[in-house]
């Protein structure tokens, strides 16, 4: 069973900092190419930025220079640094693996206000 688990969401202040983490179960997690989505209600879930599995990146370019996106292979972790954050990054944030199938966790909320 895959199972995607994030954490490290909540409330911050415009300028702050969080670090969102998610843990993979189930997959060869080194194969994998790893992502950070998010949505905010209404909208379309979006990319934020994808990791493949042999380290290269690729950033929407709003969150450009302010997030980073970092893996662990033997912690079967991606981490997603957000700094610099605004009000527009405001939304619910999913990790999501990809390599043969899609795999979804059930994300969780970042709110950016003061």
């Amino acid at each position: 069973q895959v199972q995607l688990v994030e954490s490290g969401g909540g409330l911050v202040q415009p300028g702050g900092s969080l670090r969102l983490s998610c843990a993979a179960s189930g997959i060869i997690f080194s194969l994998y190419s790893m992502g950070w989505y998010r949505q905010v209600p209404g909208n379309q879930r979006e990319l934020v930025v994808r990791i493949t599995s042999g380290g290269r990146t690729n950033y929407e370019d709003s969150v450009k220079g302010r997030f980073t996106i970092s893996r662990d292979n033997a912690k079967n972790t991606v981490y997603l640094q957000m700094n610099s954050l605004k009000p527009e990054d405001t939304a619910v944030y999913y990790c999501n693996g990809e390599r043969n199938n899609y795999y979804w966790g059930q994300g969780t909320q970042v709110t950016v206000s003061s």
